[in-house]
């Protein structure tokens, strides 16, 4: 048995975009997946115009991915004629995200709340990928986002079906611990990068990005 060490490239979300300079910071730090929100209860809210005048600050770069809770088609409709997006982020059972999937021909990323081992997605149920995060805590008004940490005992033995997203109390200071205990191939952030909600720190997501990226792990084989 040969213990080998290796960088791993962890893909990253920084999730909640909805200022000049959060998007800048974004862009400038090389991250994956950039995410605007589309749900009005959120302090990241932001509208279908201001994310097209933000995601036109900077042609190519971050993924460009649409959150949105219970959506109809109306709804998502009216966002996609004001911006494009590359991907959608939708909090909705299986069924209804395939069903989106298809009737807009983009990839779709479900979230999924998880206490126990058993809201563990087991199939790839159709869709492309997953964001795994805590259920939210009781009086809660919004299914994601609380900075929840998830119970990292929850995933051990999960084999995942398709590629996900660690979501939920990420910050600079534990995402490589997080990483290390939940072998997570991506991770997400929102206010883990804020100094108050909604408010991005540029120093915050150039420093989440390096320490995601620089994650070394330790490969048995």
């Amino acid at each position: 048995m040969i213990r080998v060490k290796r960088n791993r490239v962890t893909r990253v979300k920084i999730c909640g975009v909805n200022s000049p300079a959060a998007f800048d910071a974004v862009v400038g730090a090389g991250a994956d997946y950039l995410g605007f929100q589309f749900f009005p209860p959120s302090p990241r809210y932001i509208t279908p115009q201001g994310a097209a005048e933000l995601s036109a600050r900077h042609a190519g770069g971050p993924r460009r991915v649409g959150l949105f809770v219970s959506p109809s088609e109306d709804d998502l409709r009216a966002v996609l004629a004001g911006v494009a997006l590359d991907g959608l982020q939708i909090y909705a059972d299986a069924a209804r995200c395939r069903a989106l999937r298809a009737a807009f021909h983009l990839p779709v990323w479900r979230a999924v709340g998880i206490a126990q081992a058993s809201d563990l997605p087991q199939t790839d149920e159709g869709l492309d990928g997953f964001i795994i995060e805590a259920k939210p805590p009781p009086g809660a008004n919004r299914p994601g986002g609380n900075a929840t940490a998830v119970d990292f005992a929850v995933l051990q033995n999960w084999h995942a079906p398709a590629p996900w997203l660690l979501a939920g109390g990420l910050n600079p200071d534990n995402v490589g611990a997080a990483i290390a205990a939940t072998g997570a191939p991506g991770v997400d952030v929102a206010s883990g990068v804020e100094t108050s909600p909604g408010v991005k720190s540029p120093a915050l997501i150039q420093d989440f990005v390096l320490r995601s990226r620089h994650f070394e792990r330790t490969i048995v084989r």
